[in-house]
C-alpha cells in the first residue's frame, strides 16, 4: 500500500506493506525525505495532537494505516533533541528536599461538605456544590484571604493544565523555568556576530513585565518560643543597637493553606557584626559559619531564613518604637530587597521540576520593627523569582529613594531588557509604563505570615539560656560561663542549647565521635546515651577545664552522672554539701570531682589515696 507524506520539506509518498514492522517504515521515510530516522515524528494529524509513537515490533497494520492515508512528518533539530536528555540527566540527580518529597505523596485537594441549600443528594452522593477543590482554586483562596497560593499548589496547577508527563516518562519536560535575563553567548542562530557587535530575538533576552508573585515557597514562619524572640531584643534593649540573626529550623506542612509549608524557626544565631543607632555591618565572610552549619546539619536543621532589628526609640519613656515602615512608606528597602535577593540565591530550593535542577528559594526575611501603635512586630517577606532573577543578572541597583527599585543602564559590556510594571491610573485605568529608571519594590516582594504554636514543644529544652555569641560586652561566651551553665541543672537539658553547643564545638575539645553522642543528647534527651558521653576521654579532659574555669566558684563534678533524676544536682548543691564534710576532691585516675566525705570516686569507685 501507498502512505503519503507531507512535510515541512514538502510532499512523497512510500511504499509498504500492512505486515511490515513500524521501524521499516520509519526508515522508509527518513531516506524519503532525507532526514534522521533519530529525529523523525510521525502524526496522524496536520496541528501534531496524534502523535504515532508505536514501539518497534509493530505491524503498521495494527496501528491503523491503510492504502492512501497521509502522515504529517516533522523532525527535531539535534540541539532540540539533546536538551530534555540533559534536562532529564539533571533532574535525575536531584534530591530534593524531604518537605517537597512529602508534599508530592499528599492528595492536596480541599475537601468540603455537603452545602444544605444547594446540595439535593443524600450523604453519599456528590455535586458541583460539594465535590473537592483544587488547591489552586481562586475563589476559595479570596474568600479565605490567602495572597499567594502554596508552591507544591502552584506546581500541580502547571503540571495539570498543561498536561505535563510523569518524572519517569521520557518524554518528560521540566515545567519549571527560571528566567534568564542575559544575552546568549553565541548566539544560538550563529547568524551574526556575539554582542555587543550584533544581537537577535534568538540571543536577545525578552522585555520583563513586573507583577505580583502568584505563589510563594514559603507559606508561614513558626518561632517555637516567644522566649526566642524576647532573647533577641536584649541586645537592643540594653544597647540601643541593632541587631542580626540567622534562623535555623526546620520544614513542615502548613495546614492552613492547600499544600502550604511552614518554616519552624528552632534558634536563632548571631554572627559576627558591629551595630549601630541606625544600622549594623556583618563581619563577612564568617569564620564561624561552616562549624554552626555543621552543628545545625547534625541536629537536623537548616538555615531558613534571616531576622534583623529596625528600632528607634519614640523617646516617650512609655517603651515604644517608632513607626517607619507602613504602606505610605516602604516595607522592604530597595537595598533589602537586593539583600533578601542575594540571600535566596545562596540558598536555592532544589527540584526536579526544573530544567535547572533547583528553583527559587525557601530563605525568609524577617524584619523587627514599629508598628502603628508603638510596639514592636515582625514583618516577613520573601521575594520574587523575577527579582533573584535581576539581581543574579545585575540589571537593578538600590535606589535613594527606598521604595524604588533602580534599573541600570545597558553598556556595551551589558545589555539590559526593558523593564515595565503595570498600575492604575488616577482614572482607575490600568496602564504599562516603562521603569525608566526606577519602579516601585512593592512588585518584588511576597508577603508570608508569621505566628507561634498553641501548643509550644520546642526542639531546645534547656531552662537557662547559655550567652548568645558574638554580643560583646552585654554577654560574654567562655568556659566560665559554660562551666556556670551545667551548673544548673541536668546535662540532658543543659546539652539542649544551640549556642552551648557551637560554643563546644568552637572548643575543639571534645572529639568527633564522642560529638555524636552530644548530638544524640540534644535531640533526644536520653540519660543513657549522657551516661555514656560521660565516660568518654575527651568529655574527661573537658570537665577537667570546666573545673579549672570553675575552681572558684564550684565545679561541674556533679554532672559525670549525666543528670539522671535520683543522683543529680547542680554543682552549687555538691558545693554546699562539701563544705560540711571537708573539702572536695578530684579523682586522680579519673578526674571526677568528689565530695569530702566520700573515700571513693563516685564514678570509677576506686580509693581516694
Amino acid at each position: 500500500m501507498i502512505i503519503r507524506l507531507r512535510s515541512a520539506e514538502g510532499q512523497g509518498r512510500v511504499n509498504i506493506e500492512a505486515s511490515d514492522d513500524i521501524s521499516v517504515l520509519r526508515k522508509r521515510i527518513a531516506e524519503t525525505l532525507k532526514i534522521s530516522e533519530t529525529t523523525l515524528v510521525l502524526s496522524a494529524d496536520e496541528k501534531g495532537q496524534k502523535i504515532i509513537d508505536a514501539k518497534k515490533g509493530t505491524l503498521v497494520g495494527k496501528i491503523g494505516l491503510r492504502h492512501g492515508d497521509i502522515l504529517y512528518t516533522a523532525y527535531r533539530r539535534e540541539e532540540e533533541q539533546q536538551a530534555p536528555t540533559e534536562d532529564k540527566k539533571i533532574t535525575a540527580a536531584v534530591v530534593q528536599d524531604p518537605i517537597d518529597e512529602y508534599m508530592a505523596k499528599q492528595e492536596g485537594t480541599i475537601q468540603r461538605g455537603r452545602d444544605p441549600r444547594f446540595c439535593k443528594h443524600g450523604t453519599s452522593g456528590m455535586c458541583e456544590y460539594c465535590m473537592p477543590l483544587q488547591p489552586w482554586d481562586a475563589k476559595y483562596l479570596e474568600e479565605n484571604k490567602i495572597k499567594h497560593m502554596s508552591f507544591h499548589a502552584y506546581l500541580r496547577q502547571i503540571t495539570d493544565q498543561n498536561k505535563t508527563a510523569p518524572l519517569t516518562s521520557s518524554q518528560f519536560l521540566p515545567p519549571l523555568d527560571e528566567m534568564d535575563l542575559k544575552v546568549k553567548i553565541p548566539c544560538p542562530s550563529k547568524g551574526h556576530e556575539s554582542w555587543p557587535n550584533g544581537i537577535c530575538t534568538k540571543c536577545q533576552p525578552s522585555a520583563v513585565t513586573l507583577q505580583s508573585q502568584s505563589f510563594r515557597m514559603v507559606d508561614h514562619i513558626e518561632f517555637e518560643t516567644a522566649g526566642m524572640i524576647e532573647n533577641f531584643l536584649t541586645f537592643w534593649r540594653s544597647s540601643g543597637y541593632q541587631r542580626f540573626g540567622y534562623l535555623y529550623g526546620r520544614f513542615e506542612q502548613y495546614s492552613e493553606v492547600p499544600l502550604g509549608v511552614k518554616a519552624v524557626v528552632t534558634a536563632i544565631y548571631e554572627p559576627p557584626q558591629e551595630g549601630a543607632y541606625d544600622g549594623l555591618q556583618l563581619t563577612l565572610p564568617n569564620p564561624e559559619e561552616t562549624s554552626v552549619d555543621e552543628v545545625a546539619t547534625k541536629l537536623g536543621l537548616t538555615k531558613v531564613g534571616m531576622i534583623y532589628t529596625d528600632l528607634t526609640d519614640d523617646g516617650t519613656g512609655n517603651g515604644t518604637v517608632i513607626c517607619k515602615r507602613h504602606s505610605e512608606s516602604y516595607f522592604l528597602s530597595s537595598a533589602e530587597c537586593i539583600l533578601a535577593a542575594q540571600m535566596q540565591l545562596k540558598y536555592p530550593t532544589p527540584s526536579k521540576w526544573s530544567a535547572t535542577g533547583q528553583f527559587g528559594s525557601r530563605f525568609v526575611t524577617c524584619v523587627m520593627t514599629g508598628n502603628e501603635d508603638g510596639g514592636i512586630d515582625i514583618s516577613s517577606f520573601q521575594v520574587s523569582n523575577t527579582a533573584m532573577a535581576m539581581v543574579r543578572d545585575d540589571i537593578v541597583e538600590a535606589s535613594v529613594e527606598p521604595s524604588l527599585m533602580r534599573v541600570k543602564q545597558s553598556t556595551n559590556e551589558q545589555y539590559v531588557p526593558e523593564v515595565f510594571y503595570k498600575y492604575k491610573n488616577e482614572y482607575g485605568i490600568m496602564v504599562k509604563d516603562a521603569a525608566r529608571p526606577t519602579f516601585p519594590v512593592e512588585y518584588l516582594l511576597v508577603t508570608v505570615t508569621h505566628g507561634f504554636p498553641q501548643n509550644p514543644s520546642p526542639f531546645f529544652t534547656s531552662p537557662v539560656h547559655f550567652p548568645i555569641e558574638n554580643r560583646g560586652g552585654v554577654e560574654i561566651q567562655d568556659t566560665a560561663a559554660l562551666q556556670r551553665h551545667f551548673s544548673t541543672g541536668k546535662l540532658t537539658d543543659a546539652l539542649s542549647d544551640f549556642h552551648a553547643l557551637v560554643y563546644l564545638k568552637h572548643l575543639h575539645v571534645i572529639e568527633a565521635p564522642d560529638f555524636e553522642l552530644v548530638y544524640q543528647i540534644a535531640k533526644n534527651h536520653s540519660e543513657e546515651t549522657a551516661n555514656q558521653l560521660v565516660h568518654q576521654s575527651s568529655w574527661q579532659t573537658l570537665l577537667m577545664i570546666l573545673n579549672e574555669a570553675g575552681a572558684h566558684g564550684g565545679g561541674v563534678g556533679s554532672y559525670m552522672d549525666a543528670g539522671s533524676g535520683s543522683g543529680a544536682s547542680s554543682a552549687a548543691t555538691a558545693t554546699r554539701a562539701s563544705s560540711s564534710t571537708g573539702a572536695s576532691w578530684a579523682c586522680k585516675y579519673c578526674t571526677f570531682n568528689n565530695a569530702g566525705s566520700a573515700d571513693t570516686c563516685e564514678m570509677c569507685g576506686l580509693p581516694k589515696e
